[in-house]
């Protein structure tokens, strides 16, 4: 008789700032089950509503050893497919299923991929400040404590403009000025490194914040200071203006965070377009899309970065994680330093040493999840206030 599932389970909790949806699959097995992420913390609610009201009733009987059959038929079952509340929704399951086939095999995750490439995954980690100056600073704090790799931003995404003319009656919203933003980056980049040398590796993320031609001028500017990877110089809606891009300069470029399908990564990858792939694993589906995506990036020379905000749950960190170890094109890997209560609520979250992230060894993903204690720490609704970006004149503008 086949293990099937029996339960599917949605747990929403807020820790640390971001709102989390982590799925639990119960099986026929007693005792066996297997955690996932289908995290889209901006819109947590109708992922939950996603999982319980099409996701579960689809999943319930069906055999737990059939991964793949699994996802191609969520991924259409509802016939329109690739959007991120629904992609979240089966990376719930689809991760919970890899889980519960290595506690079946008695293995880690990454041994069912193929084994490891590494023992561990170098991590880049996040530095700010409102000046130069603290940038640079707060870049001297994490390299005493191990870390190489250093994404640098300077008064958030967008940047922090001393002055912003806006119209009389501008509406409210999270201001920028992207021309500013530019020069000011600039600057700061150019003092890191002049201060640092070349030792560490910098990363920078425009977040989108700048038109195509803004971008790309960027790109050129920066080239001088060997940056690892220029990260989401552009909106998914301006994918043509890489190849531009990559004829005019020769700085690593990083994209993938907002992709939700393949015809968005395709082109890229194949036409050797970008450096790093750095999709939202739970976003494109789960595991057992990743592994595809990273084979397929991996025969045209990119690299992986999968996305490793703290809106990546820690389950999500945990698959990551598995897919680092394994992926023969492994790059780098995004870590956001969780705090103590994060690490308690969920045991057997990786831990980073000297710039590495290391495995437990546990077989499934390896992570599970205090329930009791997820309770007490319930999703808070609120408008998000970041994206409603705008530009001075007050026009909206990407986040």
């Amino acid at each position: 008789m086949p293990i099937t599932i029996k339960d599917v389970q949605t747990i929403l909790t807020q820790p640390d700032g971001a709102r989390l949806v982590i799925v639990r699959v119960i099986t026929s097995e007693p005792g066996l089950y297997g955690l996932g992420c289908a995290t889209f913390t901006q819109r947590c609610h109708a992922v939950h509503a996603a999982i319980e009201r099409h996701i579960k009733p689809f999943m319930i009987g069906r055999d737990v050893a059939r991964i793949e059959e699994t996802w191609q038929l969520a991924m259409v079952n509802g016939y329109w497919r690739n959007g991120p509340v629904l992609n979240n929704a089966i990376s719930g399951v689809d991760m919970a299923l890899w889980d519960i086939k290595g506690k079946q095999a008695g293995m880690p995750i990454y041994q069912l991929l193929g084994g490891k490439c590494r023992e561990a995954a170098a991590v880049y980690t996040h530095a700010n400040g409102l000046t130069p100056q603290e940038v640079t600073d707060d870049v001297r704090q994490l390299t005493a404590q191990g870390y190489r790799y250093i994404r640098i931003q300077m008064g958030g995404y967008g940047g922090h403009a001393d002055k912003m003319v806006k119209p009389e009656g501008a509406p409210v919203g999270t201001y920028f000025d992207p021309r500013a933003y530019a020069r000011n980056t600039l600057k700061m980049i150019e003092h890191v490194r002049a201060a640092l040398g070349e030792e560490v590796e910098l990363v920078h993320d425009i977040h989108e914040r700048l038109y195509p031609v803004e971008a790309m001028q960027f790109a050129k500017d920066v080239e001088q200071y060997k940056l690892f990877f220029l990260e989401d110089a552009l909106a998914p809606e301006d994918l043509r203006w890489f190849e531009a891009m990559r004829q005019q300069c020769s700085t690593p470029l990083a994209m993938g965070e907002l992709f939700n399908n393949p015809h968005e990564w395709q082109p890229l990858i194949s036409g050797r377009l970008i450096d790093f792939i750095r999709v939202h694993v739970s976003q494109i589906g789960g595991i057992t899309p990743a592994r595809v995506l990273a084979s397929f990036a991996g025969i045209h020379g990119v690299r992986t970065a999968w996305h490793g905000p703290s809106d990546s749950s820690p389950v999500a960190h945990a698959a990551n994680l598995h897919l680092d170890l394994w992926a023969p094109n492994f790059g780098i890997q995004e870590w956001c330093r969780f705090p103590k209560l994060v690490y308690e609520m969920f045991p057997g979250l990786p831990v980073v040493r000297h710039g590495y992230m290391y495995p437990n060894d546990r077989p499934g993903l390896g992570i599970d999840i205090d329930e009791k204690l997820a309770a007490k720490y319930p999703c808070q609704d609120h408008v998000e206030a970041w994206t409603q970006s705008r530009l001075p004149d007050g026009s909206p503008a990407r986040p």
